[in-house]
């Protein structure tokens, strides 16, 4: 446009071998001469979705030393302008650019390209793509590693096909690297979780016609005989239990023995992805050259901003170096503004959940009388209760709240970590990560939590009413239990969240940059030139693989803490992750400027992190089970109060719904209208109480206190058997194979061995 100025910075071979010296690069010294593992029976089955070799290994596999310029003709340099993949390159100049002074300002060094950025000076900085992704580039040498990339790996197509990591970590680095293959070896755990989640759902399916409480329900002569007490106060009439027919056949989807299978498995689940994971990322450790990086080399680089709003110095014990550092006192009083911060917008996230559940209370009401007093609503109300009608409105504005509280949050915690100034890199992303995560974690499961664990267990009974706040009635379970809300929250926000996310990650950054080139897209490709078409894209950023990993941590939440609801939530993440991973790679290599590269050898602070979810999950699906679900109840009755041998589940319906006099409403409770002069109603939800004509009427009987203990019997049993296992095929599965130890010896091996021939030789030289 005749306006930016562009200025483009080559590293030439000797600045090179100097910084990969100062950032302890590993480079090859000998080509691996270790047999690769035995090969795969079943490697002729997969050969469909393999790729090439050259691409998924570009280059050959080598035992790897540090580099020192003293040594040079110990590496095995056969060309110097691609000896230095371009990952490392731009990795070195990026490194020399945030250091780099410029100025002083009051006695104060002034340096670092980020500040350079933030004050207008330069409007970017980025390394360059290699060609155009649709094309290769007309230079002959050129590796086109980006259109290899669209080609075989970015495109929605290829979703079958394996990734090619190495390539990935080449042309972006190993921290991009690691997270796709992290994000791959999550997808294909899935595989295992939604096809048992399927069958799990298959067996509901194929049992309904068997099931015994929704045959009672749907029976004129059962259900169409039980009435049922008044849903709302005053306005609400009484109705007949056959109306919830179709929503108690629906319930037993979810809702039966195959659920309680469900969650112990998805219990052993966890622990077998997480354990294979450390295997994996072991793997990749020694193949990435990774063994040796430790996050102490990262701890030692201290952030730019650090350096330059921290102006009193002591000396480092490490390094002996004097280094700016922050007094305990500001530190002090930086986490108590972000901790009160934090602890504000979380109850902003409970008073907003607060305001759904009052939401709630008052459209349940609204529904009760609309779908009871209508004759319009006839043909869906046999599916539609009122409380499943308000449970999706309700779900569907939780998740608008919660899309906008994310929004905003998100700009606080990167606010506030700013502010308290964290001193190393590692550090700035470990704080961010565990702000988000802890937001995002109350913002998205604390409605589903709601709904398992405290909906309809404080409803009271007809004449003791719960209100909240003294003017709404506490909501009432469906007769044929919560799970079926449980799961239409969890569909709505699960669902909602995934195709939000990537409506947000692939059509806005196109739009973005489809508005960015318009005036650009005349001009002919020799005046429109690399660095100008890769100005025009996206910028990635520092925390561009931060939100990646959060995506996929809350989805992991979905699938494990609440699946004893739901056991398609694996294969609705399985489909997304499939998607995912093709969005994420098509946006990385054709929306957005390339990435700085930068190394990682694990996923961090997330492994940890899901570690914490696997035993939570554990817990959750207990409680779900036993409180949630309808299982313990009628395992009671099949063992305990059934009296009839040839079918020992009938008569359960009129045996848990509680029976209540009339004519003991009180005025604020009782219906304006009794057309049929009823005598009796009966409680909707389970409750086990005392006839009105008992000494001991409306208290709980004994067969409450029964189910109460076998529910806490079961949580203890349950939890007990379930982490015995998982913590005994953790101490079963060690995190690194056998072969790749004997690989990471054996490379230690030669690796001295070479350099103490290499010394043994210059001594000999030298005498």
């Amino acid at each position: 446009d005749g306006k930016i100025c562009f200025v483009k910075i080559h590293a030439p071979w000797e600045v090179l071998i100097t910084y990969a010296e100062v950032l302890n690069i590993k480079v090859p010294i000998k080509e691996n001469d270790i047999p690769s593992t035995v090969e795969n029976p079943l490697d002729c089955m997969l050969a469909p979705l393999r790729l090439p070799e050259k691409v998924m290994h570009p280059e050959p596999d080598y035992f790897t030393a540090p580099f020192s310029k003293e040594k040079q003709e110990l590496y095995l340099i056969n060309d110097e302008s691609t000896f230095f993949s371009p990952s490392m390159r731009n990795r070195i100049v990026n490194y020399i650019l945030t250091r780099c002074p410029y100025g002083t300002e009051e006695g104060k060094k002034k340096f670092g390209i980020k500040r350079l950025l933030n004050n207008g000076t330069y409007s970017a900085a980025y390394p360059l793509h290699d060609c155009q992704y649709w094309k290769k580039a007309n230079d002959p040498n050129c590796d086109n590693e980006r259109y290899t990339l669209y080609m075989e790996w970015a495109r929605f197509l290829r979703f079958y096909k394996e990734q090619p990591l190495d390539l990935i970590r080449k042309y972006y680095g190993e921290k991009i690297g690691i997270y796709f293959a992290w994000l791959g070896f999550y997808t294909e755990m899935l595989f295992l979780a939604a096809v048992v989640g399927l069958i799990c759902f298959l067996y509901g399916l194929f049992t309904m016609d068997e099931n015994m409480s929704s045959k009672e329900i749907c029976d004129p002569a059962i259900g169409g005989e039980i009435i049922m007490c008044p849903l709302c106060d005053r306005e609400c009439e009484y109705w007949r239990l056959n109306t919830t027919c179709v929503s108690s056949e629906y319930s037993h989807l979810f809702d039966n023995v195959a659920t309680l299978f469900f969650a112990i498995f998805m219990g052993i689940w966890v622990t077998l992805f997480l354990e294979f994971w450390k295997r994996r990322q072991a793997g990749l450790k020694y193949e990435w050259d990774l063994v040796d990086f430790e996050e102490e080399q990262q701890q030692l680089q201290l952030r730019p901003e650090y350096e330059a709003k921290c102006t009193q110095k002591k000396k480092n014990p490490v390094t002996q170096e004097m280094e700016p550092y922050l007094p305990i006192t500001s530190q002090a009083m930086r986490f108590c503004i972000s901790g009160a911060t934090v602890l504000f917008w979380v109850s902003l996230i409970i008073a907003s959940m607060i305001a759904v559940i009052v939401y709630r209370l008052a459209v349940y009401a609204a529904f009760a009388s609309l779908m009871e007093n209508t004759q319009t609503l006839q043909p869906i109300s046999g599916l539609l209760t009122p409380q499943l009608a308000t449970s999706v409105t309700a779900s569907c504005l939780n998740f608008v709240i919660i899309m906008i509280l994310n929004f905003l949050y998100e700009r606080i915690a990167i606010w506030i970590t700013d502010m308290e100034i964290p001193r190393t890199h590692m550090e700035y992303e470990n704080r961010l990560t565990m702000k988000m995560f802890l937001f995002q974690f109350v913002n998205y499961y604390s409605s589903c939590f709601y709904v398992a664990f405290f909906k309809g267990k404080f409803v009271g009974y007809p004449g003791a009413y719960t209100y909240m706040f003294n003017r709404w009635r506490n909501e009432e379970c469906d007769p044929a239990g919560c799970l079926i809300e449980l799961t239409t929250q969890l569909t709505i926000v699960m669902a909602g969240k995934q195709i939000w996310g990537n409506i947000q990650e692939a059509i806005v950054p196109w739009i973005c940059n489809w508005w960015g080139r318009r005036k650009a897209r005349n001009n002919p490709e020799n005046l429109y030139s690399r660095w100008e078409q890769d100005h025009d894209l996206q910028t990635f950023g520092a925390l561009g693989l931060f939100y990646e990993y959060l995506e996929m941590v809350i989805q992991f939440g979905f699938i494990t803490l609440f699946v004893a609801s739901f056991p398609l939530a694996p294969l609705l993440a399985l489909m997304n992750n499939i998607l995912e991973i093709r969005v994420d790679s098509w946006k990385l290599t054709t929306q957005y400027r390339r990435p700085v590269a930068a190394k990682a050898h694990s996923i961090g602070v997330w492994q940890e992190i899901l570690n914490g979810m696997a035993i939570l999950s554990v817990v959750t699906n207990a409680f779900i089970v036993a409180f949630t679900s309808d299982m313990i109840p009628r395992l009671v009755y099949y063992y305990a109060y059934s009296e009839n041998e040839d079918s020992p589940m009938s008569g359960y319906i009129n045996n848990s719904l509680s029976v209540f006099q009339i004519s003991d409403f009180p005025d604020r409770n009782k219906p304006k209208l009794n057309p049929e002069n009823f005598v009796i109603c009966r409680l909707v939800y389970r409750d086990y109480r005392y006839p009105p004509d008992h000494e001991r009427r409306y208290l709980h009987t004994m067969q409450f206190w029964h189910i109460l203990a076998a529910k806490l019997a079961f949580i203890i049993i349950m939890e007990h058997v379930v982490f015995i296992v998982k913590f005994f095929v953790a101490w079963m599965i060690p995190d690194v194979p056998a072969d790749v130890k004997a690989k990471i010896k054996r490379e230690k091996y030669l690796t001295q061995k070479i350099l103490h021939e290499y010394e043994l030789e210059k001594l000999k030289e030298r005498l």
